[in-house]
């Protein structure tokens, strides 16, 4: 066997952007893979071109390809989601043996990847669903990884995912997440998260730009200072060289002539879904998605701006500008602990229905590099949970005298928006889950009695115990 016929430590399934990337950081850390994609072409190009002269094992079949692997076998799916992962576990099942690792690196749902575990484990060989984060750049130099599935096969991978995972001052940002659709999950959760961070960074920016009058160079040059503090994180950061960039053919600032709709793939769609069916609150990711969906409704918003009248409130005046910039600092400060602590609930619940034992210390770790939503905040939220178990984010001491000192500044800078007439659903959301969070009473006793009048539903009394029902009489006909 020749040098580039040797039996391969892993390989990679698809070739799309993810997938090459991710095989190309395999190489250079030491664990040349052999790569399939089905279309030999596809292949071909990434040989000829970022693959050219690297260490790569070219193959043409699913028998080829796993006839080139070292057992146990290793091997990484990189394919889009849903039908086409099973197509390709379907393809590859005849030709793998007990012990066999497989390795689903796209953005499964999570139930997709339980059942899929269970499928493999009557075959025989392992199921690994694996939250990968970082995009294109984290796939080439360092992704946060999410593996989920038996500790066993975790084990057998852990040094070839340490290697090619990003690296913080706290370690390499892989960790064993925990058995079944787990890993998966997670990764949705942090989506979920990052849809609420781009939406709280875009309602601030649209505060500055709108009852502010500011420019997009102006707005980059609060994000580069925000960068520098409490906010330092990898969305703050891009969010300055986005306002920054100037479009070649209009000399305006791109951003000002991108179409203001957003697009989504789902996972935001999933946290929200999956926090509904656990009973947990995450107010400000289900407000990301709303927006989204608002923002799709371009055609319609134009028609109705013409119609539905808003306040006509004057531009805040320059000298009062530093005092509203502070106060929106400290307002996106708030909101994204407030953000993080409804993720961080949903992953506790999460852990506790399906006994998934997640250690969110950990979980916060390994996004401090790699990922999207890297941040100079988990440091703490790391510290929060690191063999602690507080019922909320919110309640640790650290996070509690932050919100405390913060809140003035969301209060100020939805003031600010409310008079100007600018939409703030995420903003408005993370102040209403603390709000909603530190009531010792709530409204919920009316909604309770109005239950109880119409579909004889009982209530709880707060002076004794016991279930009670009230015959509240007849209404009155008009």
């Amino acid at each position: 066997m020749t040098d580039t016929q040797r039996r391969r430590h892993v390989g990679v399934i698809g070739m799309a952007v993810m997938g090459e990337n991710l095989a190309l950081n395999l190489e250079r850390n030491g664990f040349a893979p052999a790569i399939y994609n089905r279309t030999g072409s596809v292949t071909e190009n990434v040989l000829a071109t970022s693959g050219k002269g690297k260490d790569l094992l070219g193959t043409y079949s699913i028998q080829e390809f796993v006839a080139a692997l070292e057992r146990p076998r290793r091997i990484i799916i990189m394919v889009k989601a849903g039908a086409p992962v099973d197509a390709v576990i379907q393809e590859l099942a005849p030709y793998l043996e007990e012990g066999d690792i497989l390795i689903d690196g796209g953005n499964s749902f999570f139930h997709d990847t339980e059942r899929r575990s269970i499928e493999a484990d009557k075959l025989g060989f392992n199921f690994v669903g694996m939250g990968v984060s970082g995009g294109e750049e984290g796939a080439l130099w360092g992704p946060s990884l999410m593996p989920g599935g038996p500790a066993a096969a975790y084990k057998e991978l852990e040094p070839m995912l340490t290697a090619i995972a990003a690296k913080s001052d706290s370690g390499a940002c892989v960790t064993h997440i925990g058995p079944g659709g787990s890993g998966h999950y997670v990764k949705t959760v942090h989506n979920g998260i990052e849809y609420g961070d781009m939406e709280l960074i875009a309602e601030t920016y649209d505060i500055m730009r709108k009852a502010l009058g500011m420019t997009a160079t102006e707005i980059a040059d609060v994000f580069a200072k925000w960068n520098t503090g409490k906010l330092d994180s990898f969305l703050i950061q891009i969010t300055e060289k986005v306002l920054r960039y100037t479009d070649e053919e209009t000399g305006q600032p791109l951003v000002d002539v991108i179409l203001d709709t957003a697009e989504q793939k789902g996972t935001g769609r999933w946290t929200s879904q999956s926090s509904y069916e656990l009973g947990t609150a995450t107010p400000v990711i289900n407000a990301a998605v709303n927006a989204r969906i608002m923002s799709s409704l371009k055609d319609k918003r134009v028609r109705a701006s013409k119609i539905l009248q808003g306040p006509t409130a004057p531009v805040i005046p320059v000298e009062e500008r530093a005092a509203v910039i502070d106060a929106l600092e400290d307002a996106l400060y708030f909101a994204k602990v407030s953000s993080y602590a409804q993720g961080m609930a949903l992953l506790a619940a999460a852990s506790d229905e399906y006994d998934w034992n997640l250690n969110l210390s950990e979980i916060a770790r390994i996004w401090k590099a790699g990922c999207i939503i890297r941040a100079k905040l988990l440091d703490p939220i790391m510290v929060a949970f690191d063999g602690k178990n507080p019922d909320n984010l919110l309640v640790d001491p650290y996070f509690a005298d932050e919100i405390n000192r913060a809140q003035t500044g969301i209060r100020t800078a939805l003031r600010i928006a409310v008079e100007h007439g600018i939409p703030a659903l995420a903003l408005s959301t993370a102040l209403g889950y603390v709000d909603s969070y530190r009531q010792e009473f709530l409204a919920a006793n009316l909604i309770q009695a109005q239950r109880d009048f119409f579909g004889a539903h009982t209530y709880k009394r707060l002076d004794k115990d016991g279930t009670f029902h009230t015959e509240w009489g007849e209404l009155e006909t008009h």
